[in-house]
């Protein structure tokens, strides 16, 4: 019996001790999810208004620029999956990969070929173990993205839809990410970056009661949507990134919040089996005494005979 509560005992502790580092990660990933959105709330602006441009630039013009022009057949398209480097985040990873899966399938009954592109260490693995081709991966800076990972990304993205599609090229460029919408509530979602739907961009900002601006441009337009477009899709993934963070955050957080929990349970599950098994313990320790003393007084009642 002796054997038994120690055993409880051991696993107590071990318990309390994962209890501790679980409560720590929890803390840490709030603390973080808080930064994340405001670097969210700040690079809103910017993607807006840059979208905006790029929008006035190409319907006050009559150029037909590759990156806001939609090809007559598309038959290749680039997908960017945003992933984590880190695990213990419930299914965050995982549901952006099936998130991807989905857009994959979509894209090849559409008839188009697709390039995976991936940032994240959990996609890669993904990726690795199913021996998948990936056109190129990132990885080291989903928890914490700056905006030079976005344009290090962006590189390669836009070289790729710049090129003819029998140079390896793509028609289209789409990522998937998980969208931030609360603490509780993050979404893997995907969308198409490029070619920019001008028809789009124009019916939100008529909802919203807004007049796109009109411009004059130098030297060409053709010159202003080659300058703006790169810093329009490092915009969108930055942004996506930065969601992306904040979502991992706090997943993490309710992964740790929901294990911290269970500890708490299991300790108490743990401390009732170990209670139990002490007061056996008292008991039969007891009912040995009484033994004992029995014995004794037969012993002696035998003797005076």
């Amino acid at each position: 019996m002796g054997a038994q509560l120690r055993v409880y005992k051991r696993r107590i502790q071990a318990v309390t001790a994962t209890k501790k580092i679980t409560k720590a990660m929890e803390m840490i990933a709030a603390s973080r999810i808080v930064k994340a959105q405001r670097k969210v709330a700040a690079s809103m602006p910017y993607a807006t208004e840059l979208t905006r441009a790029v929008t006035a630039v190409a319907t006050g013009s009559n150029t037909n620029h590759p990156l806001t022009t939609e090809a007559e057949s598309p038959a290749r398209a680039a997908v960017l999956l945003l992933t984590s480097d880190r695990g213990l985040a419930g299914g965050y990873s995982s549901n952006a990969i099936k998130a991807a899966e989905r857009l994959r399938e979509r894209l090849a009954a559409e008839g188009k070929e697709v390039d995976t592109y991936i940032v994240g260490r959990k996609g890669v693995a993904y990726y690795g173990f199913r021996e998948r081709k990936v056109s190129e991966s990132w990885t080291g800076f989903t928890d914490s993205p700056e905006y030079s990972d976005a344009k290090k990304i962006a590189e390669p993205l836009i070289e790729s839809i710049q090129k003819d599609t029998a140079e390896g090229g793509v028609d289209e460029l789409h990522i998937v990410f998980t969208e931030f919408v609360s603490m509780m509530t993050q979404n893997a979602v995907d969308g198409r970056m490029l070619p920019l739907s001008l028809d789009q961009v124009a019916e939100e900002s008529t909802e919203k009661g807004e007049i796109l601006p009109l411009f004059d441009f130098e030297p060409s337009a053709e010159d202003v949507l080659d300058a703006l477009l790169p810093r329009y899709v490092e915009s969108r993934i930055y942004n996506a990134l930065l969601q992306a963070a904040a979502s991992e955050h706090a997943a993490r957080r309710r992964a740790m919040k929901s294990a911290t929990d269970n500890a708490g349970d299991l300790i108490k599950s743990l401390s009732r089996l170990a209670n139990a098994a002490r007061q056996a313990e008292i008991t039969q320790e007891i009912s040995e005494i009484v033994g004992g003393a029995g014995a004794l007084a037969d012993a002696s009642a035998g003797s005076d005979k």
